[in-house]
């Protein structure tokens, strides 16, 4: 009786079925027939609803966490591994497409919900004009019912989210193209956050078109020579008006830059996370941004 202690407060009830559960993950891959049983129970309702509600409560201690540091301003994303999600479910890579986009709603609601003001993803590159004509052809579709679909979606209106297309809309589909600028028109005066799509977008050809725009205008005497300064090239790209991202984030496992945002990731953040875009989960973006939260941003000093 010496040594029994009553414990001071009782486990609660998500952490006790948590446990649970990894006993059950562990006794399943015993034999065939815990195998079976085993997926009869991640197959279940119950198990469905208790692993949400575990998984609930894990992201709110996250997101509690998260907030209790400064939050980024503007999250860029390099969206990878549609395809290769795709392919490890025997599925093509159509479906792969169409998973990734639906995943974009959820980020943008994470940024909703987190207050972070500016949110850019990498659609479509100027270098992906290089795939399949069907590959392309579904992309370009998603990419228009999409923006059309923003049109009238409560939640841009809701939130006063402004967006903004990244690229060469003039190397895009006509349809597409207006679909474009009919968005960003109805759009342009919200203020409250901006969602920024890079499609038909490539860094070096922002800055080629940034050097054309410039010179033309020193041709003109718009501008001087000896005017030309840091601050006055970020005014001649697809992105000005936007702060330079404090965290490049790309999925898949892959850790290269891609052509993205050359120019604004100078004292960047990089994050890469080795889950598939369609896979990518609220405590994996959670997670990310925390990592950086951690980091020591020195610009130089």
């Amino acid at each position: 009786m010496g040594d029994f202690k009553i414990p001071a407060k009782k486990p609660p009830l998500k952490a006790l079925a948590g446990k649970k559960i990894d006993q059950l993950e562990k006794y399943a891959v015993r034999s065939d027939v815990a195998r079976k049983i085993g997926a009869m129970i991640y197959n279940s309702d119950a198990y469905n609803f208790v692993s949400k509600k575990i998984n609930d409560f894990k992201d709110l201690k996250l997101i509690e966490q998260t907030k209790k540091n400064p939050m980024p301003k503007h999250v860029a994303i390099i969206m990878d591994g549609n395809r290769r999600f795709a392919s490890g479910l025997g599925l093509s890579a159509d479906a792969g497409h169409l998973f990734g986009r639906d995943k974009i709603e959820e980020v943008l609601e994470w940024c909703f919900e987190l207050g972070i003001p500016n949110l850019t993803v990498y659609a479509f590159s100027t270098e992906n004009f290089q795939r399949s004509q069907n590959e392309i052809k579904t992309l370009m579709d998603l990419c228009k019912n999409e923006l059309d679909k923003a049109t009238k979606d409560s939640r841009i209106h809701k939130n006063k989210v402004r967006i903004r297309i990244l690229g060469r809309l003039d190397s895009l589909p006509e349809d597409i193209a207006e679909s474009a600028k009919r968005i960003m028109e109805e759009t342009k005066d919200y203020g409250e956050y901006s969602f920024n799509i890079a499609l038909a977008y490539g860094g070096r050809e922002e800055i080629l078109q940034a050097i054309k725009k410039i010179a033309k205008d020193v041709k003109e005497n718009k501008i001087e020579i000896d005017e030309i300064k840091e601050p006055v090239i970020s005014k001649y790209l697809y992105t000005n008006g936007l702060p330079d991202p404090d965290i490049i984030l790309r999925t898949s496992g892959e850790e290269r830059i891609s052509n993205f945002l050359l120019w604004q990731l100078a004292y960047s953040e990089f994050y890469f996370s080795d889950v598939y875009w369609p896979a990518f989960q609220k405590r994996d973006f959670l997670e990310a941004i925390q990592t950086v939260q951690k980091r020591k941003r020195r610009y130089g000093k």
